[in-house]
């Protein structure tokens, strides 16, 4: 089977049923009835097929396709499945600092003044510089740069305050 090259990627047209044009290597281009030409990557991990997806054509060109081909077939190789960690980091962006803590404040019975500072101390001098990271990727030493960051300009109470609800 011949290679994929650009001038019959432009000529693929949509059909009344999806189709697939084949690179090799697992890679094939999905061409489905709206026109949509989507890049895909069968692989085999663990005894089971997979397929991930990895852009869509003209966004991500032949070329562009064939390297993100065989970075994912670099990992399958050192055992990783590249569709499980996907979805782990997807997983991972629902659990951001910011998303737990607003869930935290939700359940607080602050009284209003509190409940504004609480407010205040995260949308102002936490979330601008970690709250969109997962949780489990923030390490104390980021934290730390955080808290002097706040000390530098004097607030030594803020800091403490900005620190227990880090904390909490």
């Amino acid at each position: 089977m011949s290679e994929l090259n650009e001038a019959r990627i432009r000529a693929a047209k949509p059909k009344e049923r999806l189709y697939k044009l084949r690179d090799g290597r697992g890679l094939y281009l999905l061409v489905t009835p709206t026109g949509a030409r989507l890049w895909r990557l069968r692989y085999r991990h663990g005894g089971r097929e997979s397929m991930v997806s990895l852009g869509a054509y003209p966004d991500v060109s032949l070329k562009s396709a064939r390297e993100r081909r065989e970075d994912e077939r670099k990992l399958i190789a050192d055992g990783v499945n590249p569709a499980a960690q996907r979805k782990a980091e997807r997983a991972g962006l629902e659990n951001t600092l910011q998303a737990i803590a607003l869930e935290w404040l939700a359940k607080q019975k602050f009284a209003p003044a509190t409940r504004e500072k609480a407010e205040w101390t995260f949308s102002e001098l936490i979330f601008p510089h970690i709250g969109a990271r997962p949780i489990a990727s923030i390490k104390a030493p980021e934290v730390l740069a955080l808290l002097q960051r706040i000390e530098k300009r004097g607030k030594h109470e803020t800091a403490h305050r900005t620190k227990q609800r880090i904390s909490q």
